[in-house]
């Protein structure tokens, strides 16, 4: 039999007088922590949402009557440097929505002259004649007209995909009702009135719906593009009053709960023999719902049916004026609803914010929410989102939300009371044991998000950082 002996002591070295830390660790207890998770975030979108049950698994949003007049993007294609009009989107341009020639289209495309534009450049100026679509495919164009005291008036901003000059494709195009005038580096396909008019000439479909469209005349309308309710005010004695009812959209939007899942499995033995001082069952189900709320919030931003990014109002989406998100910016982006509650960015964003506002001598407050404070703009949080995606041209976005049906804002979708359910929402199902030992349970979450009116949600694109 071999017998082992401790390591005699080095020269120099002092015996032991006393029993040492590292034999002692073996008669003692280790404290643990749970299992920790790098990947879990504030989630404050989760948090601020309201969040409606939908018991039949569909929420509709009923809504008055809206008359869409092609207030979309057009889409390009790209090669390189050279952009090209996807011939379908030309159908956005209100003279052109629901046009369905597709030769006549492709022509029209075809007919785009690329331009590039520096800093400072003007397309248009005010007064002249409209004998040209401008069409945006890169870069940023603001609108300014002449002040009342001589200065210029800054009326907004142009940017990718949008368009100026839709009134050449009329039979009186006028004259420019502002400048245009480059704030960025632009590249702009222009459709010139004669190479639109050689088209229109030799298309008997496409002269027709122009004349189609120049004589309908629109129903009346609200500021926000409602079916109109007559109503008269400030009269006296007894005049006819006019009738009138509220007109509904027959085919409102549904929302269809969502769901993100995953099976997780854990083998018997661990689950029998490893549970002091921590429940390994517990422990392996609490991580997973926490990557399972992660994907939930990552969804109700960036889903392409559903999520906020992409179901923004083009009448609620803004750019910023130079580059950087100003304080004017900020302003403009809570002004475009009756009632801003929370803006929502990534935390570069934010960063990005608050260095513009230090280099004006602007300092944000700060503000309270969910029993957290927080940084504000104007007395509304501004909350970190680290779903917002950032471009690899570091540019992203800010939202602004209004939320609750009570404020026909944003709400989130979501069914209580489900079977095995762990969290509003949220169950884990017991799937069995394998011939393996290897125990599965199906973890599910079901939510959606629904924008009950237009300007309950704004964003603020491209935003540099």
């Amino acid at each position: 039999m071999t017998t082992h002996h401790p390591p005699a002591p080095g020269p120099g070295a002092q015996p032991s007088s006393s029993l040492a830390t590292a034999a002692a660790r073996q008669l003692a207890t280790t404290t643990k922590t749970p299992p920790q998770n790098q990947g879990v975030s504030s989630r404050w979108l989760l948090r601020i949402l309201p969040w409606v049950q939908v018991s039949a698994g569909t929420f509709r949003v009923n809504r008055r009557l809206s008359y869409t007049v092609g207030d979309g993007r057009i889409e390009f294609l790209v090669n390189g440097s050279d952009l090209s009009v996807i011939p379908a989107q030309l159908t956005e341009i209100p003279a052109l929505r629901g046009f369905g020639g597709t030769e006549e289209l492709e022509a029209l495309a075809a007919r785009c002259v690329q331009r590039h534009y520096g800093p400072g450049d003007v397309l248009a100026e005010q007064g002249s004649p409209v004998d040209e679509l401008l069409i945006i495919g890169h870069g940023k164009v603001t609108k300014v007209s002449a002040g009342a005291y001589d200065g210029e008036s800054r009326l907004g901003v142009l940017a990718d995909g949008e368009w100026a000059g839709e009134h050449a494709l009329t039979a009186e195009p006028g004259t420019w009702s502002c400048s245009l005038r480059a704030v960025t580096r632009c590249t702009v396909l222009a459709l010139p009135l004669p190479e639109f008019r050689a088209v229109a000439d030799r298309s008997e479909a496409l002269r027709g719906h122009l004349d189609g469209y120049l004589s309908r005349a629109l129903p009346r309308q609200n500021k926000r593009g409602e079916a109109d309710i007559a109503l008269a005010s400030g009269h006296d004695g007894e005049p006819v009053l006019p009738g009138t009812f509220v007109d509904y959209e027959t085919a409102p939007r549904e929302y269809e709960l969502s769901v993100a899942q995953t099976v997780l499995r854990v083998h018997s033995r661990v689950a029998d023999l490893y549970n002091e001082p921590m429940n390994q069952v517990e422990e392996q189900l609490r991580l997973t719902v926490q990557a399972l709320r992660e994907r939930q919030e990552h969804q109700i931003v960036n889903n392409p049916e559903f999520g906020l990014l992409r179901n923004v109002d083009p009448r609620q989406r803004m750019h910023t004026s130079s580059g950087p998100p100003t304080p004017e910016d900020l302003d403009e982006l809570i002004s475009r609803r009756r009632k801003t509650q929370f803006l929502l960015a990534h935390p570069q964003t934010i960063a990005a914010i608050g260095r513009e506002c230090s280099r004006r001598g602007v300092y944000p407050g700060e503000t309270e929410a969910a029993g957290s404070t927080v940084r504000s703009w104007r007395g509304i949080p501004l909350l970190p989102c680290n779903k917002i995606p950032v471009s690899p041209a570091r540019t992203s976005s800010v939202l602004a939300l209004r939320v609750g049906q009570e404020n026909q804002g944003v709400v989130g979708l979501h069914q209580t009371g489900i079977p095995d359910e762990l969290e509003p929402g949220l169950n884990a199902r017991f799937m069995g044991i394998d011939d393996k030992a290897v125990i599965s349970y199906l973890v599910s979450a079901y939510f959606s998000a629904a924008v009950l009116v237009p300007d309950a949600l704004g964003v603020l694109e491209h935003v540099e950082l």
